[in-house]
């Protein structure tokens, strides 16, 4: 558990499966049109396979996936470090917020959270954020949480099939951000 004041962020259980599968269905429209899996028939069986797979990943070390909640215990969504490479020391940060909490600080407070996890425990030396080129609500994100601007990379991203630009932001151990 890692406290991302003042939201909880914490690994899926499966007790979890119904607040995070209604969640996804009412974001199909704003995180749906970033994320291809966020759409509106996601189920509680997606959202239990989707937490099978974060089980796993995290035994193995090759990702740390995070849902987000409230003190009491509501769901606000996801975050997580993933797709790592262990020689040169980094690896993605993502997150997503439900519609109906987002605006809510809830992502800002999540990526300030993975960020000292990243740099802690986890050693890294950085850590990116791509957010697809015209995601204006994931790049205040990245900015409001102190990110770097990198670039913006030609077709770095695949969105419902298709390669789209993105933007690179990142943190890195040496600039302290």
């Amino acid at each position: 558990m890692l406290l991302a004041d003042p939201f909880i962020l914490r690994p899926y259980r499966q007790a979890d499966a119904a607040a995070m599968s209604a969640g996804v269905r009412e974001s199909a429209a704003t995180v749906g049109r970033w994320m291809s899996w966020a759409k509106p028939d996601f189920s509680e069986y997606d959202a239990a396979c989707w937490f099978e797979h974060c089980r796993q990943a995290r035994a193995a070390g090759t990702a740390h996936e995070f849902g987000i909640f409230t003190a009491d215990g509501g769901f606000v969504g996801g975050c997580g470090l993933n797709q790592f490479s262990a020689l040169n020391k980094l690896c993605n940060l993502g997150y997503w917020v439900r519609q109906s909490c987002q605006r809510a600080g809830a992502a800002t407070a999540a990526v300030k959270a993975l960020r000292e996890l990243g740099f802690g425990p986890l050693g890294l030396a950085r850590i990116e954020i791509v957010v697809a080129e015209g995601n204006v609500a994931s790049i205040g994100v990245a900015h409001k949480a102190g990110a770097a601007h990198e670039c913006l990379a030609r077709c770095r991203l695949q969105v419902h099939g298709r390669s789209v630009s993105a933007h690179v932001f990142s943190f890195t151990r040496e600039s302290g951000a």
